[in-house]
């Protein structure tokens, strides 16, 4: 059961208890059994590589038993600190219409203020949220964490792909990315269900465009895992209600980056015999614990599980027979998957159906395909957050930079 330690005192002794087996049973076997190649996740990991992941995955589990191991900004502050380039993003009500407003009813949610980060290549003098330079891109980025944890704060773990994009980009400046709010369900409030994200994303969006002055087509929105689900889901609803009457919505960015996506919060790519949601159990850090199954239930809300089978904002891979999905309006989009992960089945599957509206290639030329597919083979899921996951990392980010030069 998730969060069954959440409470103290069961929290500091189910945490003394999993410190103790780790540093006095877990830690020595791995050591020993990580030693020959032949008996580490992968053969070509090193043995640091190797320790690391299992390292990970207890730590991602005990998340699921406890709750937060740190605390994390959240949507209600703007955490401040040295080198933090902190903004309040204005509410954007006035831009939801359709669907996103039938939903927005549903689950009782609505626009609000919200922190937003900024990240600036170092050595720049760009003050915090000025007026672009003629032709300037940005990217848009959004953070992961299924939709429960984590942080768009540049201390926060996921913002390393920020400071990634900001090191290794030519052709970016600063990245931005926004507090969305965090979903939740019992034993903790309930709160903050879908389409919460969606309208904060949107709210971000609206804010680079309506009140920085970046300029549509030189807007580039990422996302990792879940903020990768996020990013297509805004990217999605900025391309299908383009041009709506009596909304002003902001035209669709130039281009889009989806690293690592959570694609299908469904089950229909568990039940792959010899799936990737199985097969590489042994070498990703995503478990198959009750965790990711809260936060399913969590991110649906009132919707029902079952949205997460149908619904083409949450779930655009999903294996439903009743799913109605189609990629034909969409930016030019660079897929990054790692072989190692227990998503890679389903980013394949989003791949595909991309590839069939979009054509696969650079995206440059009209005759070009709109669609690049990138895999590091031997990576773990969401791989870009991880410092020592080199030489995979900074080649993909290399990988980026040449398609964004392409443009």
């Amino acid at each position: 059961m998730p969060y069954a330690f959440r409470r103290q005192p069961l929290k500091g002794l189910y945490l003394t208890y999993q410190l103790i087996l780790t540093l006095f049973v877990r830690f020595p076997l791995w050591t020993i059994f990580n030693i020959p190649r032949a008996l580490r996740p992968k053969r070509t990991w090193s043995w640091k590589r190797a320790m690391l992941a299992r390292l990970i995955r207890l730590v991602n589990g005990l998340g699921d038993q406890v709750g937060s191991l740190l605390s994390t900004a959240n949507h209600k502050a703007i955490v401040s600190g040295a080198g933090i380039n902190g903004v309040w993003v204005g509410a954007a009500g006035h831009l939801v219409t359709g669907k996103l407003q039938t939903w927005a009813a549903i689950a009782k949610v609505a626009s609000v203020r919200l922190p937003g980060y900024w990240v600036h290549k170092k050595g720049t003098s760009i003050k915090v949220g000025s007026t672009p330079q003629p032709g300037e891109k940005v990217i848009y980025q959004l953070h992961g964490g299924a939709y429960i944890r984590l942080s768009a704060n540049p201390k926060d773990v996921t913002a390393t792909i920020s400071k990634g994009y900001a090191k290794y980009i030519d052709t970016v400046q600063r990245v931005f990315s926004i507090e969305y709010r965090l979903a939740s369900a019992k034993p903790f409030e309930i709160a903050y269900p879908f389409p919460t994200q969606l309208i904060d994303a949107l709210a971000g969006y609206n804010y680079l465009v309506n009140v920085v002055g970046f300029a549509p087509e030189n807007i580039i929105v990422s996302g990792d895992s879940a903020g990768a689900n996020l990013a297509h889901a805004l990217t999605r609803y900025l391309t299908e209600y383009q041009g709506t009457p009596d909304v002003p919505l902001p035209g669709p960015p130039s281009a889009l980056i989806l690293l690592s996506p959570w694609v299908d919060l469904g089950t229909g790519h568990d039940k792959i015999p010899n799936g990737s949601i199985k097969t590489n159990l042994v070498t990703d850090y995503l478990g198959p614990g009750g965790g990711i199954k809260w936060a399913k239930g969590a991110f649906c809300g009132p919707h029902g599980l079952g949205a997460a089978e149908t619904n083409e904002y949450i779930s655009p891979a999903s294996l439903h027979s009743s799913l109605v999905v189609d990629f034909k309006k969409f930016p030019r989009t660079f897929i990054v998957s790692g072989g190692a992960e227990v998503l890679y089945d389903s980013i394949l599957t989003l791949k595909k159906r991309m590839v069939a509206d979009l054509g696969e290639g650079d995206g440059v030329k009209p005759e070009d395909g709109k669609v690049r597919y990138y895999e590091a083979p031997d990576a773990v899921h969401d791989y870009l957050v991880f410092m020592w996951h080199e030489p995979e990392r900074s080649e993909t980010y290399k990988a980026i930079n040449k398609w964004i030069h392409a443009s």
